[in-house]
């Protein structure tokens, strides 16, 4: 599988930077996943858990505080807490 650039941060806080195969994220709509490629777009977040797949086929849950934002473009994903 192909894999795309993933950043979790807070203010003071790197929490992953480093390649990701998939993140599953808590969005206000609803969980959704990203993959490399994913189309565009900008999403709120809610409090849950953000599960990160890397490319050696671990996975890595991280708790989402609540809220955030996540943003996906140029096969990057980047999520504000």
């Amino acid at each position: 599988m192909k894999n795309f650039h993933l950043t979790i941060a807070k203010v003071g806080e790197n929490i992953f930077d480093g390649e990701a195969v998939s993140v599953t994220l808590p969005g206000v709509e609803g969980d959704f996943e990203v993959l490399a490629g994913h189309e565009a777009f900008v999403s709120e977040l809610r409090a849950g858990t953000a599960c990160v797949r890397i490319a050696e086929g671990k996975i890595e849950c991280h708790e989402i505080p609540a809220g955030g934002i996540a943003e996906i473009s140029n096969n990057q994903a980047t999520v504000l807490l």
